[in-house]
């Protein structure tokens, strides 16, 4: 019961990391995928400062730790605008730990 899932239960929104996303994929997009399967509390693209262009990964925050695991078994892998995605948890920074 002392698990990180228990702890994400009590309010810490669990934080996924998408990866091998379309040049061409938005943030609309990306929370349009994700809201299918509960409700996202965040959405971002990472861009390359100097041209303005996606770096092809982003991040999504949701509440309901349920949903979000429910997310990366259903999007993991998927074919989204040319591009198989891959979806997981993602790891803290070794300072946000």
């Amino acid at each position: 019961m002392y698990s990180s899932d228990a702890a994400q239960q009590h309010g810490d929104p669990m934080k996924l990391l998408i990866r091998n996303l379309a040049r061409t994929t938005t943030e609309n997009m990306l929370l349009t995928m994700f809201e299918a399967h509960g409700i996202v509390q965040s959405c971002s693209l990472v861009m390359d400062k100097k041209t303005g262009d996606s770096k092809g990964f982003g991040f999504i925050e949701m509440p309901k730790i349920g949903e979000a695991k429910i997310a990366i078994k259903m999007l993991n892998g998927k074919e989204i605008d040319g591009s198989k995605i891959r979806v997981k948890k993602a790891e803290p920074k070794p300072d946000e730990k």
